[in-house]
């Protein structure tokens, strides 16, 4: 029997349960469908396809339509994982109806079934409104890659009381405005069992400790495909990049050497058809 897909009241019994929720980052729909395969809960088409997928420097530049794109191809692939959109820079910065409207893009063009965006008490008016037009929301506190250049950087957030107040009071804010759950990323371990104590929702972690209801990573990251940012709180669990790269030169050597292809991976044809067409000229 096939499995249900996994979906906003499944993030709730997740908590109930004391099940921890998985969630990985997915950008096409080769990696989609085997992550899908493997029975990761949620698959998280970031904006951080930017950098690991477009070659941008930060995230900051990466449109609307490019997260349309890349989301409707994990959606392809997706039989049980929840697909979630991730809002970019300036999609639901300008006004409500900005907001509204590009969340049901990710709902209407890219099939995914809930959207994540950035902030705190900032954007809870855009929260509520796309609550209100039926589109689930996973929030998102602590390190805010779309702030990098406010925050001054890739910074551990909410170290101090003031900071770390606020992150908790955003937290039981964005649960009042409607949201299904909230992304904590590079906040205290502490920090971070306290707010998931705290609410009734439940909290996916990314370098927030092991407190969370569940966890998130980039999955370059857990394979070691992109090696440019390497950040504490990452486990590679396979290192695919060297694996690649020892792949592609050693096809690189046997073409040149020509022992690739060989009389295995080529095609025949009879004998005489060949005498036949040299004897045509």
């Amino acid at each position: 029997m096939a499995q249900d897909r996994f979906s906003v009241s499944s993030f709730r019994d997740a908590k109930k349960k004391g099940r921890p929720i998985t969630m990985l980052t997915a950008y096409d729909y080769t990696t989609a469908r085997l992550l899908d395969a493997a029975g990761i809960d949620s698959l998280l088409v970031g904006d951080s396809l930017g950098m690991t997928m477009l070659g941008y420097p930060d995230t900051l530049r990466v449109t609307m339509d490019e997260m349309i794109h890349h989301t409707r191809a994990v959606a392809r692939a997706a039989e049980h994982a929840m697909v979630i959109g991730d809002m970019p820079f300036m999609s639901y910065h300008v006004s409500v109806e900005d907001a509204v409207r590009n969340a049901g893009r990710f709902i209407q063009q890219g099939r995914a079934q809930a959207i994540k965006l950035e902030g705190g008490r900032q954007v809870i008016d855009k929260v509520k409104a796309i609550c209100r037009a039926q589109i689930p929301v996973l929030g998102h506190l602590g390190l805010t890659p779309q702030s990098v250049n406010v925050m001054g950087g890739f910074k551990v957030q909410g170290k101090d009381i003031e900071a770390a107040r606020q992150i908790m009071d955003d937290a039981l804010m964005l649960q009042d405005a409607g949201v299904f759950g909230i992304i904590l990323e590079c906040v205290p371990a502490a920090l971070a069992a306290r707010i998931t104590e705290t609410l009734e929702i439940p909290t996916v972690g990314i370098g927030a400790g092991n407190g969370c209801d569940g966890q998130v990573l980039v999955i370059q990251d857990l394979l070691g495909l992109y090696k440019q940012l390497r950040p504490k709180f990452v486990k590679t669990y396979a290192d695919l990049g060297s694996a690649v790269e020892k792949a592609v030169k050693d096809y690189i050597e046997q073409v040149r050497t020509r022992a690739f292809p060989t009389e295995k991976h080529s095609f025949a044809m009879a004998p005489e058809v060949m005498e036949k067409l040299l004897s045509s000229k």
